[in-house]
């Protein structure tokens, strides 16, 4: 026996050698092939804007092509079990929204762990939450649209859809101004924001970036931002905490991750090229323009931003009974 079991020891130590050097080639030499961004909303939103303005300056980084794949559905988790199922090799990389930190609080089952399946690489963007009221609206102040729920209980307010940004931020509000408030799901941004422009429901809270277009044409009135701070594309609205009436901060954010077991050299790389890139004043600026808040977090700062955020879900989901099929 441990003369079988020394034979063995003399065969697998050199072919762990062979192997070591092909593994360490592959990481020095990526990419040497298309890389594939998965995407999981649908072309033209402030995910699919991420990706399409970091695309062709990373290609000429690389020296590859990146194919962008928009996986939309379910709030992220189709494009999220492709990822996690993927080669981590590299080539597969995540553009994800802050849904995937709140997926597992809101979803009763999911088929990957979002913990455990992926490795998270570099935030790039934030877009603050904003107290949107449509054009016509009473509404000319935070104070006054809260006046109006505390001597109205039921206010409707639109969001996105069940376990949005938008719609953690109404259950955190309507806890801080202690009003009844009706939480009014949409199946997309879109629709909830029409309704609102028409008037047919009083307010949203909706992501900047997918309705600043809509704010400067004057056909949505932000009324205060659900952020730490003021943005420069609307310097004259305040902050709720301004306002009095502060609430944990809900920006969305938009990050490259990738499945778990991707080599750290490739990880660390992908890393420092994409700051690389947010640290361009022309990439900054049109971030900037769309409501954008810059961010730059590696592996490291980004990871501990998903776990405190999923915790934090966690615990709003489990005392709203925020629920998605």
């Amino acid at each position: 026996m441990l003369a079988r079991r020394s034979m063995l020891t003399v065969l697998t130590v050199p072919l762990a050698a062979a192997l070591a050097p092909t593994a360490v080639r592959a990481q020095d030499n990526w990419p040497n092939r298309p890389i594939r961004l998965i995407i999981g909303y649908p072309a033209g939103g402030p995910t699919d804007f991420a990706g399409r303005l970091l695309q062709e300056p990373l290609q000429r980084l690389w020296g590859q092509p990146i194919v962008i794949e928009n996986r939309p559905g379910a709030s992220q988790v189709i494009a999220s079990e492709v990822v996690a199922k993927s080669a981590p090799d590299g080539y597969t990389i995540f553009l994800a929204a802050s849904t995937h930190a709140s997926n597992a609080a809101v979803y009763a089952r999911l088929p990957y762990d979002t913990l455990k399946d992926f490795t998270p690489i570099v935030n790039i963007y934030s877009s603050p939450t904003v107290l949107f009221t449509g054009p016509n609206s009473p509404y000319r102040t935070a104070r006054e649209l809260v006046e109006a729920a505390q001597r109205q209980p039921g206010m409707a307010f639109a969001s996105s859809g069940n376990g949005s940004s938008g719609h953690f931020a109404v259950e955190m509000f309507r806890r801080k101004i202690g009003a009844e408030l009706t939480h009014v799901a949409y199946r997309g941004a879109p629709p909830a924001l029409q309704d609102v422009m028409a008037g047919r429901v009083p307010a949203t809270f909706s992501t900047l970036s997918g309705a600043i277009g809509l704010a400067r044409d004057g056909k949505l009135r932000p009324l205060a931002i659900a952020a730490p701070q003021r943005v420069e594309v609307l310097p004259n609205v305040p902050t709720l905490g301004e306002e009095g009436f502060e609430i944990p901060d809900t920006s969305p954010w938009y990050g490259f991750i990738g499945p778990a077991g991707i080599p750290r050299p490739i990880v660390e790389r992908i890393a420092r090229d994409v700051q690389g890139l947010l640290r361009d004043p022309a990439i900054a600026r049109r971030i900037i323009e769309q409501g954008g808040v810059i961010h730059g977090e590696g592996p490291e700062e980004f990871d501990a931003r998903i776990r405190r955020e999923l915790e934090e879900n966690t615990q709003i989901a489990r005392e709203a009974n925020i629920r998605s099929e």
